[in-house]
């Protein structure tokens, strides 16, 4: 099997490749505009890469949806400082370019695997997401905070449309707070507030010794979910035995992870202040509070609980997440602490 990955060198892509290059005989070919994550998968035979923009590398990428049997395109921007400061640029990338891409799978009869977000349930009021049955609640327009949930989940629609309507094979999956190491890229904060996810963000702040801010409080509960889990889910779509995951959308989360956002930072700074290269004489960054407003800006506007059912990956896949949140919060700190102290 062929495998493309547009945004190879991405959190999710990064990892996932490695995955596949050590545990199948598929062949991976990827682009993206960076390479630094990517030294695992170097030298192999079976990877192919190609520094490139998928809004401009159109050819490269038609030509390639072509040649492989499975397209993941995993290039999107999904920090919420962006969605607010520059919604437009969101819409463009996550929306507008994507849809090339999934044209040129239905173009061609390949199947496309496309990454949703857990954010399209919005403020959905059940208590667990179920990807069949839960409402998908956004917020007013002049809280442009929601267009990366509504440029997503109208790409969902389409998606499902073109399956519904010209045989599209495809499968989407819905990523619930996944972390550990190579989350994000740490050199461009804190200069660049808010540039990152939650607990990146307040990795930065311990290890720059600056404060730990909680918008609104940090009374927002998440379920974090280790990244080896979700590439284990993952995987299994690939595989997609007896096509068992054609025209189906799976949540991938822990809902036993679940923490509040203020939890998360007590949790971040016991696991820093334990680990070896702390300094004791050292800056300890404070946990404060500040509005979302101070934050983010007015075009924000939170969501108050976000808990995956994952009752369909269970019965489909015979998934299971087994990594607790501890361990998985102590495996992206200590990832980015031992960097550190390679480039110290």
């Amino acid at each position: 099997m062929k495998i493309l990955i547009l945004g190879i060198n991405g959190f999710i892509g990064n990892s996932l490749a490695g995955r596949i290059l050590g545990e199948t005989d598929w062949d991976v070919y990827g682009m993206d505009i960076r390479d630094d994550k990517l030294e695992k998968c170097r030298g192999n035979e079976r990877f192919h890469f190609v520094e490139g923009d998928i809004c401009i590398n159109r050819e490269w990428i038609e030509y390639h949806v072509k040649k492989c049997d499975v397209v993941v395109p995993l290039v999107a921007i999904a920090t919420p400082m962006t969605y607010v400061r520059e919604p437009l640029r969101v819409f463009e990338l996550d929306f507008e370019a994507n849809l090339k891409i999934v044209r040129d799978c239905v173009r061609y009869g390949k199947r496309l695997v496309f990454p949703s977000t857990s954010e399209v349930y919005g403020m959905s009021p059940d208590k667990e997401f179920d990807e069949d049955e839960s409402p998908l609640v956004v917020g007013p327009i002049q809280k442009q905070r929601w267009i990366y949930s509504a440029s997503k989940q109208l790409l969902d629609r389409v998606i499902w449309a073109y399956g519904f309507q010209e045989a599209l094979q495809f499968t989407l999956f819905r990523p619930f707070n996944w972390i550990g190491p190579k989350l994000d890229d740490l050199t461009v904060l804190p200069e660049k507030e808010g540039s990152s996810r939650v607990v990146t963000q307040f990795i930065s702040s311990l290890i720059h010794g600056l404060p730990i801010q909680l918008v609104d409080g940090g009374t927002q509960r998440r379920c974090f979910t280790s990244i080896d889990d979700g590439i284990d889910c993952l995987i299994k779509i690939l595989k997609n035995e007896e096509n068992r995951c054609d025209g189906q959308i799976f949540n991938i989360g822990n809902p036993k992870n679940e923490l509040t956002i203020k939890e998360l930072a007590h949790r971040l700074r016991g696991i820093f202040l334990k680990h070896s290269s702390h300094d004791p004489s050292s800056q300890v960054s404070d946990i404060v509070e500040t509005s979302s407003g101070t934050f983010y800006g007015n075009g924000y506007q939170d969501i108050d609980r976000r808990v995956p059912s994952i009752r369909k990956a269970r019965e489909i896949l015979g998934w299971e997440p087994r990594i607790d949140v501890d361990t998985a919060l102590r495996l992206t700190v200590e990832y980015y602490l031992d960097t550190k102290a390679k480039i110290d």
